[in-house]
């Protein structure tokens, strides 16, 4: 479906508790729809009397008093009124600050319930926001993103893709392809005529201009992934080299359990930890080795999984095992199977063996991948490690100043796409094929980008977008 731009509508009043649920100083609890000025005026009581109602105040305006649930106080709140358009949702807004606490929330919820509202669904301030014109489908997902930002990067492409950075970019390209395309309908209009409005050299390097821009913001998706998911560290070698031990020495605590016996990893354990304002996704994955068990051999082959995904690889050995250099046809096969990502040998537990030096530098000399010495039990040589995992991914970051990043696979398949619609254009016009063929890949190319901001959308996109966010946004 194509979102309507009609004037914004209130739907029927919905209410929800905006902050996190838990013992606090103050909680937020918010309402939006219709009548919600008149919900807020039978459970709200000034301070000061007489004072004209809440329906009668005027927008951006607090006022202070208790709730009461018939003759019995709930609490005293401050009440902010915002009038629709002026407003998140473009509807009228009531905002309740009481006290915090789950009982004393729970108390004002239920209050709002019982005098006619309805319990929102997740993400449905926003949703409605959305619907209303308030924001496109592509700034309400960065609000999203921006509450769950976990690194400082993260939160600032968030804040820029709220700002409409993005979708401005992609308002240019649509605006474009829209005037490509309306000159190929004229033509169409006038088909028994056989007139061109558009000469196809000129009309060739449109879609040529066109396609570079698309193809700039796809390749921005690398860097925009990262900063959004952070970098994907496989941690990865035999049962016992201490995976585990390395994971809970990044991440300062005993996230993974860690035993003498050989297999005790079966799944893969995800965490993050942020170095120098680069976000690292560490997955400890099961020992490789031959399984001998059916769990085991699962295991297996999700390591595999989280190899193929990763952006960087730590291959940790026990440098002080004698046999340590038959894990070399190992690292080789890792290297070559997978030449697009980083590859770094952690050599653990040199504080064993006097001649961790040398047999590193075998390894070295054969794989033809870096070697770096570690005692993570001891937390040794662990700075040096955070160092080095930054110097590697720092060139994964090729667009490291571009203010105008993609960071969803929503995005980017719908860019991809549009990408592809753009090619075909580009070859039907090389050779001069029926106009109305070219102007169908156009109008495609038009649709892709409309699904990014929400122009074409339908409603299991939204579903999908909105389920994500909490109750209260």
């Amino acid at each position: 479906m194509t979102r309507s731009d009609a004037a914004p509508s209130e739907g029927e009043p919905i209410v929800a508790i905006a902050t996190p649920v838990g013992v606090g100083a103050l909680a937020v609890v918010r309402m939006s729809g219709s009548g919600v000025f008149d919900i807020a005026d039978r459970v709200f009581s000034k301070a000061r009397e007489p004072e004209r109602p809440l329906a009668e105040s005027p927008g951006y305006t607090a006022h202070f008093g208790r709730l009461y649930d018939g003759d019995s106080l709930v609490d005293e709140v401050i009440v902010l009124v915002f009038r629709a358009p002026n407003s998140f949702t473009m509807e009228n807004m009531v905002e309740i600050t009481c006290h915090g606490g789950p009982v004393v929330t729970k108390h004002v919820l239920k209050l709002l319930l019982d005098n006619g509202c309805r319990l929102a669904e997740p993400g449905e301030f926003t949703r409605r926001a959305f619907l209303n014109g308030r924001i496109d489908l592509l700034q309400a997902e960065a609000i999203g993103e921006m509450i769950h930002a976990r690194s400082e990067s993260a939160y600032r492409t968030a804040v820029n893709q709220m700002k409409g950075s993005l979708s401005g970019r992609l308002s240019e390209l649509r605006d474009r392809l829209l005037q490509s395309r309306a000159m190929l309908e004229l033509e169409l209009d006038f088909s028994e005529e056989d007139v061109e409005f558009q000469s196809r050299d000129e009309l060739s390097e449109q879609v040529d201009a066109l396609q570079r821009e698309v193809t700039e913001l796809v390749d921005s998706y690398q860097h925009g992934r990262l900063l959004s998911e952070g970098v994907a560290t496989a941690i990865i070698g035999r049962p016992n080299a201490g995976k585990s031990t390395l994971l809970n020495a990044l991440l300062g605590e005993e996230r993974a359990i860690v035993s003498h016996m050989p297999g005790t990893t079966r799944d893969y354990i995800e965490e993050c930890f942020i170095y120098r304002n680069t976000m690292f996704r560490l997955t400890d994955t099961a020992g490789l080795r031959e399984a001998v068990e059916e769990i085991e051999h699962e295991g297996i082959r999700r390591s595999y999984e989280k190899i193929a995904g990763a952006d960087l690889i730590l291959y940790m050995i026990d440098i002080s095992e004698d046999d340590v250099d038959e894990e070399i046809p190992t690292i080789s096969r890792i290297s070559a199977e997978y030449p697009g990502t980083k590859l770094l040998v952690v050599a653990n537990k040199i504080d064993r063996i006097l001649e961790a030096p040398e047999r590193m530098e075998a390894i070295r000399s054969a794989c033809g991948c870096a070697v770096l010495g570690i005692s993570a039990l001891q937390e040794d040589g662990l700075a040096g490690l955070r160092e080095e995992m930054n110097a590697m991914t720092r060139d994964l970051d090729k667009l490291h100043d571009a203010s105008v990043l993609v960071t969803s696979m929503r995005h980017y398949e719908a860019l991809r796409n549009a990408q592809d619609a753009l090619q075909n254009a580009r070859e039907l016009i090389d050779a001069r094929e029926e106009t109305e063929l070219v102007a169908f890949e156009l109008r495609s190319a038009l649709d892709y980008i409309g699904e990014i901001t929400g122009r074409v959308v339908n409603e299991e996109v939204l579903n999908m977008i909105f389920d994500r966010f909490c109750i209260g946004k």
